[in-house]
This record gives structure tokens, C-alpha cells and sequence, in this order.
């Protein structure tokens, strides 16, 4: 089964995306979730049109995003978080790093950000996916509390 994608969806592809899945994933998950719909022929001409109207915008987005992502590598992130020893009373999500990230101003929401469960003091590195085309490493460090 033919779609084309309305959002970006994980592990599949990202907004006005051609693709092709199995019939139930497509029908009982992506339509009715508005996800995506159906690939016909007057959709995808459509889509053509809609693409080309917005290739000069998408210049300009990327731009934005790969001077955010220079800001970003600038940037030196320290969480601090309750410790006994080396090991967190708690863990260190991707909702820390955003909060972390909006506390210097840059608000980037918290599922383009990839770092997995971080449960120990240091240092570590999180995926940040601002642009389908741009994506940065953004290093942090978890540092423990003073009790």
C-alpha cells in the first residue's frame, strides 16, 4: 500500500514522504491517526506541485537549522542531578536535555532529541534532529548535586 506521510513518523520516513506499507499498518494506524493518506494519483500530483511551490521556503528552514545547530554546538550543557556517589537517584531523559536546552534558549522539543536513559554521573552525547537534513551531536554533562 502506497501513502503519503502528513507528519513525520519514526523509523518510517518524514512529511510528504512516498511510501510504501503493509495493507493493516497503513489502514488501521497511520490513515485513522492522520498520519498519512492514500497515494493516488491526483494526491501525488498534487504533492508535486505542493513540493515544488515550497523548495525555495525549505532553503531558507534549512538554513535556520543549521545555524541553530552551530549555536548548539557551542553550547556546554550541565544537568545536575541528586547523586549517591556515581550512580543518579533517578535517570536523565531526553525531557532533561530539552529543559536543559530551554533554560539557554533554545526550545527544541523533546522528540527530535535521542539520547537514550542516562543513570550514572558524566559525560555523554545526545542525537538532535532539527531538519531532516540537519543533525547534531549535542555533548552534556551529568554532574552530581551537593547534597
Amino acid at each position: 500500500m502506497e501513502l503519503i506521510l502528513k507528519k513525520d513518523v519514526q523509523n518510517l520516513g518524514f512529511k510528504d514522504d512516498v511510501v510504501t506499507v503493509k495493507n493493516g499498518y497503513g489502514r488501521n494506524f497511520l490513515i485513522p491517526q492522520g498520519y498519512a493518506q492514500l497515494a493516488t494519483a491526483s494526491a501525488k500530483k498534487v504533492l508535486a506541485e505542493n513540493l515544488k511551490q515550497r523548495a525555495h521556503k525549505e532553503a531558507k528552514i534549512v538554513s535556520d537549522a543549521q545555524a541553530l545547530a552551530e549555536a548548539l554546538k557551542a553550547l556546554e550543557i550541565k544537568i545536575f542531578a541528586k547523586a549517591g556517589g556515581e550512580k543518579l537517584f533517578g535517570s536523565i531523559t531526553n525531557i532533561d536535555i530539552a529543559e536543559a536546552l530551554a533554560k539557554c534558549g533554545h526550545e527544541i522539543d523533546r522528540k527530535f532529541i535521542t539520547s537514550g536513559i542516562v543513570k550514572r554521573v558524566g559525560k555523554y552525547s545526545a542525537t538532535i534532529r532539527l531538519h531532516r537534513d540537519v543533525v547534531v551531536e549535542l555533548s552534556y554533562e551529568i554532574i552530581a548535586e551537593k547534597a
